[in-house]
C-alpha cells in the first residue's frame, strides 16, 4: 500500500505540474485542437500521454465542458482520444520498468528539478515539480515491484488463485470486475494498469486474465470522472456519461471477441501456442491494451453525434430553474488556477447578464404604471437581488479556494479583478433593488411621475442599458483584448446626461413646478443610474487590469 501511495503521489506531483505548464495555454490549444472529431481525438492522446492518467484528462475535460470551453460534442471526442493516450503509461513499464533498474534515475532527476523549486518564476519552478513527480513516479513504480513477492519464492499464491483462473469465462468477467474495483480504489487507470503488469510479470496472474484487468481498468476510470460531475451542471454530467457509454460499449465488444483477439496478439509477438508467458506479458497487454482503445476509438468516433443525443437524453436538462444556480463553477475540483479562472470569468458573464434583467424589470415599473404584474415584478426583482447575493458568496468562495493553491502573479492579479468585478456586479443588483422600491414609494404617494418626468428618466435608463451591454461584451470577451474607450464613453455620457437632469430638476424647483417632497424619488432614480454607471466603469476596468 505504501509503494502503491508512492507510485500514485509522483503521478499526482507530475500531473499537477505539466497542467501549470500548460495551462496557460490550454485555451488556446483546446480551441484549434478541437475543431473536428479527429483533431480532437489527437487532442486527448496528447494530454494524456503528457499528464499520464486517463483520470486527469477526463476530470479537466468535464472542467471544459463545466466551464463552457467545450461543448458535448468535442468533449466526447477528446475523451476517446484520452483512452488512447493512457496506453503511454503501459509502454513506458514495459519497455524500461523492468529491463532497466529506473529508481537509479530518480535521484540524478530530482537533484536537477529541486533547484528550480526555489525559482521565482512559476514556469520553472511548474518544471522543477514536474521532474520530481517523474523521479517520485520511477521510484514508487521500483517500490511497487520490490513489494510484489515473486511467485518462485510464493508458489502457495499460484495455488490461491487458480481455483479461480480456470473456471472459463466467468473467469475473465471476475477479473473484468477485479480490475474496475483496483482502480476504483486506487483512483487512477494508469496505476492499476502498473499493478496489473506487475502482478502478470511475477506470474500472478495468466496473460488473459491480465488482459481481462485492462478491460475493467477502463470501466473504473469513467468513474473519476462522473464521481467529479455529480455536483456539476448538466453538461459536464453528460460529458462524463458519454466517457462511460464509450468505454462500456468498447468492453462489451471486446468480451464477444476476447479470445479471439488475444490469440491474435499473441501471435503477432511470435508465439506458437496463441498465449503469452513471463516477459512476453507485459509487452503483449500493452499491445492489446494500445489496440483495443484504438480500434475503439476508431469504430465509435463515427458515433460521436449519436453517442451525444443519447446521453442527452440520459441526463435531461431541469429546465428554467438551471438559470438561477451557479452554472460554471458547481465543481467540487480544481484542476489548474488557469482553468478555474476562466469557469469564474464565464460564471461573472452570466452574472452580468442577470444584472440586465433588473434593468429591464426597473424600466416596466416606470414605464407602466397600471402593470397588472407590477407585484410579480416587484418579487422577481426581490429574487434577483437575492441571488446577486448568492452568486457573490459563492463566486468569492470558489475564488478565495483557487487563491489557497500554488498560484503564480499573474494568476493572483486576475482573480483580485474577478473578485472586483464580482462585488461591482452585486452593488449593481442591490441599487437596482433600492430603484424598485423607490419607484414603489411613488406609486404609493399617489403622485405618480409627469410625462416629462418619464421621459427624462427613460432617456438616462437607456444611456445605462448601452453601459451595460458594453460591459456584458467585454466579460465575455479575451480580457486580454478588451479596451477602456467604449465603455468610458458610455459612462461618461450618463454623466453628462445626470448632470443636465440634475440641473433641469433645481431650476424646476425654483420655479415652484416640483414640490421637492413628490420629486425627491425622481432624483433619487437619477443618482441611482448614475451609481450604477460607476460601478459598471469599474467592472470594464478591473477586465483590462486597471484596479
Amino acid at each position: 500500500m505504501g509503494a502503491l501511495g508512492f507510485f500514485i503521489y509522483g503521478m499526482k506531483v507530475m500531473s499537477e505540474g505539466i497542467q501549470k505548464l500548460a495551462g496557460s495555454k490550454m485555451r488556446q490549444i483546446l480551441g484549434v485542437m478541437t475543431s473536428n472529431r479527429f483533431i480532437g481525438v489527437f487532442t486527448g492522446f496528447l494530454l494524456t500521454a503528457l499528464v499520464q492518467s486517463s483520470s486527469a484528462t477526463t476530470v479537466m475535460v468535464v472542467s471544459f465542458v463545466n466551464a463552457g470551453l467545450l461543448t458535448l460534442t468535442e468533449s466526447i471526442s477528446v475523451i476517446m482520444g484520452a483512452n488512447i493516450g493512457t496506453t503511454v503509461t503501459a509502454w513506458i513499464i514495459s519497455l524500461i520498468g523492468f529491463k532497466v533498474k529506473i529508481a537509479a534515475y530518480a535521484l540524478p532527476i530530482i537533484a536537477a528539478g529541486a533547484p528550480l523549486l526555489f525559482a521565482s518564476k512559476s514556469k520553472v519552478k511548474a518544471t522543477g515539480e514536474t521532474l520530481i513527480g517523474f523521479a517520485l513516479l520511477l521510484m514508487g513504480l521500483a517500490a511497487l515491484k520490490a513489494a510484489v513477492p515473486d511467485l518462485q519464492h510464493n508458489p502457495e499464491i499460484l495455488n490461491f488463485l487458480k481455483y479461480y483462473t480456470d473456471m472459463g469465462y466467468l473467469s475473465i468477467l471476475m477479473f473484468v470486475g477485479i480490475g474496475t474495483i483496483v482502480t476504483l480504489v486506487v483512483q487512477s487507470s494508469s496505476a492499476a494498469m502498473a499493478i496489473t503488469l506487475i502482478m502478470a510479470h511475477q506470474g500472478w496472474i495468466p496473460f488473459e486474465l491480465a488482459a481481462a484487468m485492462v478491460l475493467g481498468e477502463n470501466v473504473g476510470t469513467t468513474v473519476t470522472a462522473n464521481l467529479a460531475a455529480l455536483i456539476a451542471n448538466v453538461h459536464a454530467r453528460r460529458a462524463a456519461r458519454a466517457h462511460f457509454l464509450f468505454n462500456m460499449g468498447g468492453v462489451v465488444w471486446m468480451l464477444i471477441l476476447f479470445v479471439p483477439f488475444l490469440e491474435m496478439v499473441a501471435t503477432y509477438l511470435g508465439s506458437e501456442t496463441g498465449t503469452l508467458v513471463g516477459a512476453e506479458i507485459p509487452i503483449g497487454l500493452s499491445l492489446f491494451h494500445t489496440t483495443f482503445n484504438i480500434i475503439n476509438t476508431v469504430v465509435m468516433v463515427f458515433f460521436v453525434d449519436k453517442i451525444a443525443a443519447l446521453v442527452v437524453k440520459m441526463v435531461p436538462s431541469k429546465g428554467e430553474d438551471e438559470e438561477f444556480h451557479l452554472e460554471f463553477i458547481g465543481m467540487n475540483i480544481i484542476t489548474t488556477p488557469e482553468i478555474s479562472i476562466l469557469e469564474a470569468r464565464k460564471e461573472v458573464a452570466k452574472f452580468a447578464k442577470l444584472t440586465t434583467k433588473m434593468s429591464e424589470f426597473t424600466h416596466t415599473l416606470i414605464t407602466k404604471k397600471q402593470e397588472k404584474s407590477r407585484n410579480k415584478l416587484m418579487e422577481k426583482m426581490k429574487t434577483y437581488e437575492e441571488m446577486t447575493d448568492l452568486i457573490d458568496i459563492e463566486v468569492s468562495t470558489f475564488l478565495a479556494k483557487v487563491a489557497e493553491g500554488n498560484i503564480s502573479e499573474a494568476t493572483s492579479i486576475s482573480i483580485r479583478g474577478l473578485l472586483s468585478i464580482n462585488n461591482d456586479l452585486e452593488r449593481i443588483g442591490d441599487i437596482f433593488y433600492q430603484s424598485s422600491l423607490t419607484i414603489q414609494r411613488q406609486l404609493d404617494s399617489e403622485q405618480w411621475f409627469s410625462n416629462d418626468q418619464i421621459m427624462n428618466l427613460t432617456s438616462i435608463y437607456d444611456l445605462l442599458d448601452h453601459a451595460l451591454a458594453v460591459m456584458r461584451k467585454n466579460l465575455k470577451s479575451d480580457y486580454d483584448k478588451v479596451t477602456l474607450d467604449e465603455a468610458m464613453e458610455a459612462e461618461k455620457a450618463i454623466n453628462v446626461k445626470r448632470n443636465e437632469l440634475r440641473r433641469e430638476y433645481l431650476k424646476m424647483v425654483e420655479k415652484g413646478k416640483y414640490n421637492v417632497k413628490d420629486a425627491i424619488n425622481y432624483i433619487e432614480l437619477i443618482n441611482g443610474c448614475e451609481k450604477i454607471g460607476d460601478h459598471v466603469i469599474n467592472v470594464t476596468e478591473a477586465v483590462v487590469g486597471k484596479l
